[in-house]
């Protein structure tokens, strides 16, 4: 995905996530996120538009989950995902995520 179609900016971070699609469960790393979405380094193999399930694992222990939709696959890289399915409170979260 372009910068220009990003709406958010995304900033350099790396979080630890674990991701669902198809019926997978993986461990991977966050190496930039936004309000708009993530990218997932990870092996696993995805579809572009395929819906994934995403929980951050926050600075307290605990998960954030997260929904999403795959925008951009890189195999054996790592995907990009648009999330789509925010609540108030997820985008709260996020963006304490995202200013800390």
């Amino acid at each position: 995905m372009t910068e220009e179609r990003r709406e958010e900016e995304r900033k350099n971070i790396t979080l630890d996530v674990r991701w669902e699609g198809g019926a997978s469960r993986r461990p991977a790393r966050i190496s930039d996120l936004s309000l708009g979405g993530c990218y997932l380094d990870t092996l696993g193999s995805v579809e572009v538009g395929e819906i994934v399930n995403v929980e951050i694992k926050l600075p307290s222990g605990e998960w954030l989950p997260l929904r999403g939709t795959v925008a951009f696959h890189h195999p054996g890289l790592g995907f990009s995902v648009c999330f789509t399915f925010l609540t108030e409170d997820e985008q709260e979260q996020l963006t304490e995520i995202i200013n800390s």
